[in-house]
């Protein structure tokens, strides 16, 4: 297959898929980064093994699993051409997006309720990781919710149809890696020390 001889459109939509694919990969790598730090940290004396993660954070990950579920339903219904069902979809996504984020503040006043910090005297080094993992995730889902807000704005203005929809399934990308990755990380936060 000859990519030279596409057209001017095929060729701006495969920059756009290979610019996300990127974006992710280096999360990927920076995250990878921190969890391995995580794992070599895991041998200090003071590193604390009897933190329990908060209850929210369970209740964050039931709500960003149905999240991706539900804009998979959107890009569902834009390909058979519901666009208010699209759109209604797309709005739950938004509605669990934010409060997976209100669930996660819910699980570090939970932590610090309980005397965890993420410095000071009563912190220690897998405080500080537990709070910057999930705290970095945390600012990638809100650029999640800022994509998806461009997705719903592109949405209603009627830009998205049954052939033509590359920017909700850009965005549908990104937030299901956002997804996955907020499973790996409570998994690895769970299992590892």
């Amino acid at each position: 297959m000859d990519l030279t001889q596409s057209t001017d459109k095929e060729k701006n939509d495969r920059a756009k898929k290979m610019m996300l694919w990127f974006g992710i990969v280096s999360l990927v790598m920076g995250f990878a980064g921190w969890t391995s730090a995580y794992i070599v940290s895991s041998s200090r004396d003071d590193w604390a093994s009897d933190l329990q993660l908060p209850q929210s954070f369970y209740i964050s990950t039931a709500l960003i699993i149905v999240s991706s579920i539900t804009y998979i339903l959107a890009k569902k219904a834009i390909k058979e051409g519901k666009r208010e069902i699209c759109s209604n979809w797309l709005w739950a996504t938004l509605a669990l997006g934010v409060a997976f984020i209100i669930f996660q503040f819910r699980g570090f006043s939970e932590m610090v309720a309980q005397g965890y910090y993420f410095t000071g005297p009563t912190s220690s080094i897998k405080l500080s990781y537990v709070f910057l993992i999930a705290a970095v995730h945390i600012v990638h889902v809100v650029a999640g919710i800022i994509s998806l807000l461009v997705v719903l704005y592109n949405q209603i203005k009627g830009k998205y149809a049954p052939q033509e929809y590359l920017g909700l399934s850009l965005g549908a990308t990104f937030w299901h890696f956002l997804d996955f990755l907020w499973l790996y990380l409570l998994g690895f936060m769970y299992f590892v020390g």
